[in-house]
C-alpha cells in the first residue's frame, strides 16, 4: 500500500520570529512550519526556553544560508541575579552554591573588561555540545554532569545597563559560540557572590533584529506577509549582480570572473540575477567560487 502523498508546499524565505519565553526553539520552528504548511524549515541559533527574542527561521532554499546567519554577530540583553549559582546557570536550575555577598557597582564595572575581547569560556553543562556522541544536557539530566573544555569566544562589547543590590542588567554583542549563561556563572564567581541568569532576551542575530521581527500572534493573522526573501540571511555580505549566462555557470557549480571596480576583492559574497539570489560563495583571485547554489525561478 502506497504511503499518502504529502500536502506540504515549497516555501522559500525567512521569518524573524520574536520567540516567547517558555518555548523551545524546536517547538517554535514546528509551529511556523505548520503555519506555512512548509516542506522544510530550520532555525539559525538555538534560543533557550527561558529566553525570548530573535529566532530566525529559514524555509526551503533559505536553509542553505543558515550557517552564514549563525556566524553573524548577536546581541543579548540579560539580567544576572546574584547570590546563587545553579547547575544550569539559569533560574530553571537547581541551586548548587550560595553567598550572602552582593557586589557593588564599582566592583561589577571593574570586572567587565576581563570578559570582553577574545576569551576562553567553558560552556554550561546543560548545553547541546556533544560528549562521546551524547548531548551534554542529556548526560546532565541523567546525573553525569560532564566536564566541558573551555572554548575561545569573542565578546565585542559588554555594557552594564542597570544595577540593583541583588541583580544587574547587561547588554552584550558577541560572536558565535558565546553562552550568556556561562558569563553569568563566571562573572558571579569572579565577584565572589555567585550568579545565574534571571532573564534573557536576544535582540539581534546577524542581519535580523527586533525591528523586522514578528510574534506568533502576528504570524497567525497574516503569515505570508512576514516571509522575507531568501537573501535576507545574506545581507551582511557583498552582493554581485550577474547576467543569465553567469548565473547558469554558477548554478552548475562553476566559478565566474568578476569585473568592475565595485566587485569585492576577497571574502564571502552572493550573486543575484534579476532580483533572485543565485549562489553564495567566496571571492578568490578575482573570481566568485560558488559554495552553495539556489534553485529559485528568475
Amino acid at each position: 500500500m502506497n504511503a499518502p502523498r504529502s500536502t506540504r508546499v515549497e516555501v522559500n524565505g525567512w521569518v524573524a520570529l520574536d520567540k516567547p519565553v517558555g518555548m523551545t526553539s524546536t517547538h517554535a520552528v514546528a509551529r511556523l512550519k505548520r503555519m506555512f504548511n512548509a516542506k522544510k524549515a530550520g532555525h539559525a541559533g538555538t534560543l533557550d526556553p527561558l529566553a525570548s527574542g530573535i529566532l530566525p527561521v529559514a524555509f526551503g532554499e533559505a536553509t542553505k544560508t543558515v550557517s552564514f546567519v549563525q556566524d553573524g554577530e548577536k546581541t543579548y540583553r540579560f539580567t544576572i541575579a546574584w547570590g546563587a549559582e545553579t547547575d544550569s546557570d539559569d533560574a530553571d536550575g537547581t541551586i548548587v552554591a550560595t553567598s550572602d555577598h552582593f557586589p557593588e557597582l564599582e566592583q561589577i564595572s571593574a570586572a567587565l573588561p576581563a570578559f570582553t575581547g577574545r576569551i576562553l569560556q567553558r560552556p554550561p553543562v546543560f548545553s547541546a555540545i556533544k560528549v562521546a556522541g551524547e548531548r551534554a544536557y542529556d548526560l546532565a539530566r541523567d546525573g553525569e554532569m560532564p566536564v566541558l573544555a573551555p572554548r575561545p569566544v569573542e565578546i565585542h562589547s559588554l555594557e552594564l545597563i542597570s544595577f540593583a543590590r541583588e541583580s544587574a542588567t547587561f547588554e552584550a554583542r558577541c560572536g558565535k559560540g558565546f553562552y550568556v549563561r556561562a558569563l553569568a556563572r563566571d562573572l558571579g564567581r569572579q565577584l565572589g557572590c555567585y550568579g545565574h541568569i534571571a532573564a534573557l532576551r536576544r535582540t539581534r542575530v546577524g542581519p535580523f533584529d527586533e525591528e523586522g521581527s514578528v510574534t506568533l500572534d502576528e504570524l497567525a493573522d497574516a503569515p505570508a506577509q512576514a516571509l522575507l526573501r531568501v537573501e535576507a540571511g545574506l545581507m551582511e555580505m557583498p552582493q554581485v549582480l550577474v547576467d543569465r549566462n553567469a548565473a547558469a555557470r554558477l548554478r552548475r557549480g562553476q566559478s565566474i570572473l568578476l569585473r568592475g571596480r565595485d566587485a569585492p576583492e576577497t571574502g564571502p559574497a552572493y550573486a543575484s540575477c534579476g532580483g533572485v539570489v543565485v549562489a553564495v560563495g567566496a571571492v578568490e583571485h578575482g573570481e566568485l567560487v560558488p559554495g552553495r547554489v539556489f534553485n529559485l525561478p528568475f
